[in-house]
């Protein structure tokens, strides 16, 4: 059973930058498909940015341009850099393994502030 262990949320200001990161422990990570999903306080969770063991990424539209998603298969770890953060970036930040019937960690909190 894989573990996903987050790290890296935080306190930002707007226009701020801050990079998560997401290892797996437990499995064959360089074969599943890693994601990053959000959820703020009264929203739906959403997917913001996933990449696929070959490399194939997608971005939610507002965070295109701003977020960039990358994976280091020899480390079993998948990072979220984020610049020009905005306010509407604050949520809750989880790791996904294998989309959403796959496994999650517990969620990391970013909060864009002045």
């Amino acid at each position: 059973q894989v573990q996903l262990i987050e790290s890296g949320g935080g306190l930002v200001e707007p226009g701020g930058s801050l990079t998560l990161s997401c290892r797996a422990q437990g499995n064959l990570f360089n074969l599943h498909v890693m994601g990053w999903y959000r959820q703020a306080p009264g929203k739906q969770r959403e997917l913001v940015a996933s990449i696929t063991a070959g490399g194939l990424i997608t971005y939610e539209d507002s965070v295109k341009g701003r977020f960039t998603v990358s994976r280091d298969n020899p480390t079993n770890t998948v990072f979220l850099t984020a610049n020009n953060l905005k306010p509407e970036d604050t949520a809750v930040y989880y790791c996904n393994q294998g989309g959403p019937y796959g496994a999650w960690g517990p969620g990391t909190q970013v909060t864009v502030s002045s």
